[in-house]
């Protein structure tokens, strides 16, 4: 392979960024609510990447992320490295802009420090200068704080610690004709000038701009450079700008693709004449283009588990704060998700024990084995890909006299405050079944399922168009849960085995 196509990451990587440590690239992204958050990424040629792990294994404060906040939580992150630590910043738009470290990209990372508290603080970014000082900068989320379009910098201690002023507007969008909704800076520091590149415009139908000057507070100019043009790859947003070993220079951004979520596109980067960088073709986004470095190993982020030992792979995060007991030890058959009692069972959305990976750019097929061995009447698991609307397929035990287990498969829709069935149920007499999605490229899903091991898989209901999720693309998810349950009766398992993705 001498060429990659566009883009590289096909899923949800919401507001990529990306540095180089020596031969080596990492990259990190939003998580919002889910939990594990900051994922790690790691690449030899921008092109193929691999888990690395996640950098925060709890939200804080613990107690607001206990239920699922998927709008809130870990917005548009800047991984740095200095000083031999890796370092990465955070806004969230409730509480404030924190940060981590590590001296090992792999951990171990220190607990969140809230450097900045306050509401509407996103997408941080710091740099750390050639004489020892550090700065920060940040943007703004209008329904936060009422404002928008206004990047501010301030001094920082070079501990990233603390802010040595209150701050001052270093860009003004407002002031800037035509500019909108300018937000995510990462800043750098080149050959005397200081660098933010920052999109504006909106995420579906914006552009990438880039601010230079002499002085980490101003005055900037500004230049677009990269647009949508004449491309399919609408508001190109948000990203990263990086070197390859051999003094090659590279942006990766993301482009919203409806329930697919962000996906990541890398583009070229050159110079003109007058010291402008010129991302992509001409400041268009490529669809094709030579490797930034031949030979590097074919790879891509995990999708596939066979839960060994009972744990799932870091592919998998869940939609809030974990407790524990809802993963629970077994023989190593498979993943036992425990079916947990509780209230918000008929609408997953609202479920914090969902377990749940980005849906990948279609067509795909999705499929994994599922035992469900509750005893309770109510008790239910399945395969389910969630957004703002929801759909599943799995096993349920029937709430009659009889206690059998039946094939179902539900749904709820933007205002369903209880899911529904589909097209039928029938009986699962083994308490198995084999559970499958199809997903179109434009992100529709055909539930299916085969209820013994040399069934044929069997169509249900209708085509469920996945939704987004106000920030974050639809979800794949496996989830366990049972009505509450009386007194101190213990509860029962599900149990997934062999998850694909093809």
């Amino acid at each position: 392979m001498t060429t990659y196509r566009n883009p590289v990451l096909p899923a949800d990587w919401s507001d990529p960024d990306v540095i180089r440590v020596g031969e080596d690239f990492y990259l990190t992204a939003s998580s919002f609510s889910r939990v594990p958050g900051l994922p790690l990424l790691h690449s030899r040629d921008l092109v193929n990447w691999s888990f690395v792990g996640h950098a925060l294994d709890r939200l804080e404060p613990a107690e607001d992320f206990a239920e699922p906040r998927h709008d809130r939580g870990v917005w548009a992150p800047a991984l740095r490295h200095h000083d031999g630590r890796f370092w990465i910043f955070w806004g969230d738009p409730d509480h404030g802009v924190y940060q981590v470290n590590a001296p090992d990209i792999r951990g171990p990372w220190t607990d969140p420090w809230l450097l900045k508290a306050g509401k509407g603080l996103i997408d941080p970014c710091p740099l750390w200068d050639e004489d020892g000082r550090a700065y920060l900068v940040h943007g703004w989320a209008f329904s936060r704080a009422g404002i928008k379009n206004l990047l501010t910098g301030h001094a920082m201690s070079p501990d990233g610690r603390e802010l040595l002023d209150a701050g001052r507007v270093v860009v003004d969008g407002d002031a800037l004709p035509g500019w909108f909704t300018l937000e995510g800076p990462k800043v750098y520091r080149r050959d005397g000038w200081y660098w933010i590149f920052a999109p504006a415009g909106s995420v579906e139908t914006g552009w990438q701009g880039a601010f230079r000057s002499r002085g980490f507070f101003g005055p900037y100019e500004e230049r677009v450079v990269l647009a949508q043009g004449d491309t399919d790859v609408n508001g190109p947003h948000q990203g990263a700008w990086v070197t390859d070993p051999g003094g090659g220079d590279w942006f990766l951004h993301f482009q919203q693709r409806g329930a697919f979520g962000r996906v990541v596109h890398l583009q070229p980067m050159a110079w003109d004449a007058d010291g402008w960088p010129v991302l992509g073709d001409r400041g268009q986004p490529v669809a094709e283009h030579p490797l930034p470095l031949p030979g590097g190993e074919p790879c891509a982020p995990a999708t596939d588990d066979d839960f060994p030992d009972g744990t799932f792979g870091p592919q998998w995060s869940w939609l809030a704060n974990p407790a524990s007991g809802w993963v629970l030890p077994g023989d190593g058959d498979g993943l036992r998700l425990a079916c947990r009692p509780t209230v918000a069972a008929a609408d997953l959305r609202r479920l914090s024990s969902v377990l749940v990976q980005r849906l990948p750019v279609g067509p795909r097929t999705v499929e994994v084995e599922l035992r469900l061995d509750d005893p309770a009447p109510g008790a239910k698991a399945g395969l389910a890909v969630v957004g703002d609307a929801f759909s599943w397929i799995g096993l349920e035990r029937d709430p009659g006299d009889g206690g059998g287990v039946r094939l179902v498969h539900r749904f709820g829709d933007l205002v369903a405050e209880r899911e529904r069935d589909a097209a039928y149920a029938r009986p699962a007499p083994e308490g198995r079944a084999r559970l499958r999605v199809e997903v179109t490229a434009d992100a529709r899903c055909r539930f299916s399922a085969a209820v013994s091991p040399d069934a044929e898989f069997r169509p249900s209901g209708q085509v469920f168009a996945a939704t987004p999720w106000r920030w974050v693309g639809a979800q794949l998810g496996l989830f366990a849960a049972a009505p509450p349950r009386p007194g101190e009766e213990p509860g029962g398992a599900a149990v997934f085995r062999g998850f694909r993705v093809t």
